[in-house]
């Protein structure tokens, strides 16, 4: 499998540098990447495979950095980081490339961006994914701060909360700006309601590891939306959930039958 990243290009939006690739087949149906905190699009779609599988099935593969990560301008005010701004990064991305509708996919925070999106600018969602984020997306994900302070301590050996410890090792292990990181942290977080997540129409597979202790539950969030599913990624974390087979063939399978309609 080649694993290799791909070349990305840049576009400015909201006063922001926003990195991005564009691969697969140009004349495929375009499919929009959304990765998660402290990640990047190659470490959320390319290392695990995500762009090879999409591009292989016939898709358009657009991914963008978003602001505070990978390629991508870092500011470190916290109001810059909310997920309304990095939906727009999404939709900014989306009319640069002058494409009018794509399946859009996101991995936990990337999953709730996409979730602002399609509030958002509807006619831009041909059908969603939603990867490592249920019900979390309306109750919440827990207590992050300790995450935050994590990312701007010293060194990991200064850090004693387990998921603050997981985070920060992803975020050394990736390179990552922690200030950065940081901000984002703290305002990437908005909830949305019930109320909100009945409004979005569009077709929706929600996948979560059936080990994941920070998503919630996927079938809560699917039965709060008029059109989507749940499935459960068999004995994955949080962490592991996003490059899974059965997870891979799931969504493709989704893809079709929403590409057939």
């Amino acid at each position: 499998m080649d694993l290799t990243p791909p070349p990305f290009s840049r576009f400015n939006h909201d006063g922001l540098e926003i990195a991005f690739f564009d691969e697969g087949d140009p004349s495929g149906a375009p499919v929009l990447l959304i990765h998660g905190f402290a990640s990047s699009a190659n470490v959320n779609w390319v290392f695990p495979g995500w762009l090879k599988t999409l591009g292989d099935a016939g898709y358009r593969v657009i991914a963008l950095d978003n602001r505070g990560h990978g390629k991508s301008s870092k500011p470190y005010d916290p109001e810059l980081y909310h997920p309304q701004q990095m939906a727009g990064d999404a939709a900014a991305l989306l009319g640069h490339l002058g494409i009018a509708e794509a399946h859009v996919m996101g991995y936990s925070m990337g999953a709730r961006i996409s979730a602002f999106l399609a509030l958002a600018h509807p006619d831009r969602v041909r059908s969603l994914v939603f990867g490592g984020l249920g019900i979390g997306m309306v109750s919440g994900v827990g207590d992050w701060d300790p995450i935050a302070d994590a990312l701007v301590a010293p060194s990991l050996d200064d850090v004693t909360h387990a998921r603050g410890r997981m985070f920060r090792a992803f975020a050394d292990q990736t390179k990552s700006d922690r200030q950065a990181l940081a901000a984002c942290i703290s305002t990437s977080r908005d909830l949305l309601t019930a109320q909100d997540m009945a409004r979005i129409e569009q077709p929706t597979l929600i996948g979560v590891g059936t080990t994941d202790d920070i998503a919630g539950s996927a079938q809560e969030l699917a039965a709060l939306m008029p059109r989507a599913r749940a499935l459960d990624i068999p004995g994955r974390d949080h962490m592991l959930a996003v490059g899974d087979r059965v997870f891979k063939k799931a969504v493709l399978e989704f893809l079709a039958e929403i590409d057939r309609i």
